[in-house]
């Protein structure tokens, strides 16, 4: 009975934050899904033939570092050349979609004050848990109706157990995430830890891949995206693999159940530590430093070493693709008409320049949530001006953007080890592009709060088109709208000016505009 009246106001609770996610978690599912089903026709292009396909797993077999990159190839029909392929960073990216959702149903409920205003109705202590995780439960189980529907074509066996295990990988992350909620006081942090551990999970994925042909290295079996490579698709599927995840999933999620249990609403096991009300903090951009140097620190480590393993792959990459025409010409598309290790290299840099979109919109979204939790009306009320507070927040998203890719492009010089101004600049020449979309976070935010959302799906949109365009080679003038198709293949390609103050000179307007917005209008609670 206890347990009963601890889950009391479940159902209403899910189909609030069903609610609430119904633009975003659907934008991260269709991104994910269209990642995996354009791959079966785009890879039957690039190794048409038995002889292709076979040579591909010859070298795959061969190259520690392309293995330590994708994972190591079972099968060379399409489906299994299509599991190889994304597999990993299906995985990765269902693994952000469900920590994203939990974290934000659970921590970020009791930061803002809602959970405590909800518990004072007929809610049962466990219930915004068990809704958070039900939350994400249906995200995986739409992601792999969805990939198992669209593959079927390739093999009903292999397409299913590959929709499962993408499924299976969130839930995983999505209940590390319920435990990690408990722990921590900040939904920041709670995002920040779940990250690092999906973080090691991928570099224990690669080492041991780097060091087995067949996905056997104990590193391999310590990552849950192992377990997924090692479920086989389309490869002699290996079904008791998902006995592991589901012994994870149950594990943790009991394990988050008894913390939640024995803890008060907005406490946490860790709480954080009291800061000083002087001193560093005397200021709106000290403060803006205070709250968003641990996700800085984080993105800056995190990017540095993407370089260095990045850097470290090129040579192996490059001969690995060098045989396939079809190979070479999508590195190409992405990284401009240059030899194919500058090709490669262009390639890297222009994906991590993609990913770094995602972090200057959550550093400006920042705005919104201070906005929104009521933190930002009692510092407005003192001596603050809303330029000044927002300069704050905008000088660590468009600064800590330019030190994320002038780290990764050390990193890249580190690893590869050598070309290292070129490197560097073809790094930092992403930076436009990047702005951009963070301007278009501050545009949104600045009209009103209820579109600042919205800048997860322009950020999405855009990685949509540099991933997956050039491997369907999608025409120019899809490719364009990102602001990443007008910037200069570097290094390798010649470096063209035009679009560089093109592209400052909105990223400058965009801002403008917010900031002009945000002056005018009237703030949240």
């Amino acid at each position: 009975m206890t347990t009963l009246s601890g889950l009391a106001g479940t159902g209403t609770l899910l189909r609030f934050a069903l609610r609430r996610d119904r633009v975003t978690t659907p934008v991260w599912i269709a991104v994910n899904t269209l990642m995996v089903l354009s791959m079966p026709n785009t890879l039957k292009g690039l190794y048409g033939t038995d002889a292709e396909r076979a040579d591909l797993l010859r070298q795959v077999d061969t190259n520690a570092s392309f293995r330590a990159l994708i994972g190591p190839l079972f099968d060379t029909s399409l489906g299994g050349l299509t599991a190889w392929r994304v597999g990993v960073y299906a995985g990765l990216l269902a693994a952000v979609t469900s920590l994203l959702v939990v974290v934000r149903h659970t921590r970020d409920e009791e930061e803002t004050g809602r959970a405590e205003l909800l518990a004072s109705g007929a809610v049962g202590r466990r219930a915004s848990l068990t809704a958070a995780l039900l939350a994400a439960a249906v995200a995986n189980g739409v992601l792999a109706l969805l990939v198992a529907a669209g593959l079927a074509g390739q093999g009903a066996a292999g397409a299913l157990a590959l929709g499962l295990g993408l499924g299976a990988v969130g839930m995983v992350f999505a209940t590390m995430a319920a435990i990690v909620a408990q722990l921590t006081e900040s939904a920041r942090l709670a995002r920040g830890l779940t990250s690092g551990v999906l973080g090691a999970a991928f570099v224990l994925r690669a080492a041991g891949d780097s060091a087995m042909t067949d996905g056997s290295s104990v590193w391999t079996w310590l990552s849950p995206l192992g377990w997924l490579e090692n479920l086989r698709p389309f490869a002699a599927e290996r079904w008791w693999v998902l006995a592991l995840f589901g012994a994870a999933v149950l594990m943790q999620a009991g394990v988050a159940y008894a913390l939640a249990g024995r803890r008060d609403l907005g406490m946490s096991f860790f709480p954080a530590r009291p800061g000083p009300a002087a001193g560093r903090l005397g200021s709106a951009a000290a403060l803006a430093w205070r709250l968003q140097r641990g996700g800085v620190l984080g993105w800056s480590l995190g990017f540095f070493l993407a370089g260095v393993v990045y850097g470290g792959l090129t040579e192996g990459a490059a001969d690995l693709v060098g045989g396939n025409k079809g190979a070479r010409e999508i590195f190409e598309r992405m990284g401009g008409q240059s030899g194919l290790t500058d090709a490669f290299l262009a390639s890297m840099v222009g994906m991590l320049g993609l990913i770094a979109t995602l972090y200057v919109v959550a550093s400006v979204l920042r705005l919104h949530g201070e906005e929104t939790s009521g933190r930002a009306e009692p510092l407005l009320a003192c001596a603050v001006s809303r330029l000044r507070w927002a300069a704050g927040h905008l000088t660590v998203a468009f600064g800590g953007a330019a030190l994320i890719m002038l780290l990764a492009g050390l990193g890249f010089a580190v690893g590869y080890g050598r070309e290292v101004g070129p490197i560097l600049a073809a790094c930092l020449v992403q930076l436009p592009a990047v702005w951009v979309i963070g301007g278009v976070a501050v545009l949104l935010y600045g009209l009103t709060p209820r579109f600042a959302p919205a800048a997860w799906a322009v950020a999405v949109a855009v990685l949509l088109i540099g991933w997956v365009g050039p491997a369907l080679d999608a025409p120019r003038l899809v490719l364009d709208l990102s602001p990443f198709g007008h910037l200069p293949k570097l290094p390798g390609g010649g470096m063209e000016w035009g679009p560089v103050p093109a592209l400052l000179g909105l990223a400058v307007a965009l801002t403008a505009g917010g900031l002009a917005a945000l002056r005018r209008r009237d703030l949240t609670a």
